[in-house]
């Protein structure tokens, strides 16, 4: 079995590392897709394309997709031998659907302050401070792409939502979890990065599913 963990946007390995190595000390292999989240040129077949190449000839994979990651998991979904999808903090796109098209369709209504820390602010100074400075430059290249994909596959999803995420609030993702997979997520303390946040906790939840 292996977790292929796809970030977010503009986030890179680094920010998966916790949990990489919390799912390699339980013996399992693990790919860290690195996206070109910076190159203005790349759109979302260049990162399915990324995560293909990532794997390779890989199979009985579980997708682990973070925030805009969830994207990405849908455009090589059907491209995969994928046992297991997990979002995390993720967005559920719709087949076809944009990510220009997302915020409206799913009545995102942000209210946070744009000069708080809305990624880290639960996590040790130091870390959120590490975090912050791998983060990358998101480009806008892939956010009028439509999903690339027709349907999701039929194998098992799960979604785990934080409990204090500033950027994507429980309530709002608690609902657009069940009105777009049709199962209740399951919810974690801590902000928008539970890989950096509880690692063990996140491992402990995808172990138990990969089991069942």
């Amino acid at each position: 079995m292996t977790y292929v963990l796809i970030p977010g946007a503009g986030c890179t390995p680094w920010h998966w590392h916790p949990l990489t190595a919390e799912l390699q000390a339980r013996g399992q292999d693990v790919v860290a897709v690195d996206l070109p989240c910076d190159d203005e040129t790349a759109g979302l077949r260049e990162y399915r394309d990324a995560v293909l190449k990532a794997v390779g000839q890989r199979t009985e994979l579980v997708l682990v997709a973070h925030s805009l990651g969830g994207f990405t998991a849908a455009a090589v979904c059907e491209q995969l031998p994928v046992d297991l999808i997990v979002f995390v903090a993720g967005m559920i796109p719709r087949p076809q659907e944009a990510v220009s098209e997302y915020w409206s369709n799913t009545a995102y209504d942000w209210k946070g302050d744009p000069d708080s820390d809305y990624f880290f602010q639960d996590l040790p100074v130091e870390v959120a401070a590490e975090a912050r400075r791998r983060l990358r430059s998101q480009a806008g290249r892939p956010m009028d792409d439509p999903a690339l994909f027709e349907r999701w596959p039929d194998v098992p999803m799960q979604a785990v939502i934080a409990t204090e995420d500033l950027l994507f609030p429980a309530g709002y993702l608690r609902k657009l979890t069940v009105d777009r997979l049709g199962v209740a997520p399951t919810e974690l303390p801590g902000g928008h990065f539970p890989m950096l946040g509880h690692p063990g906790e996140l491992a402990g939840l995808l172990e138990g599913w990969r089991r069942t």
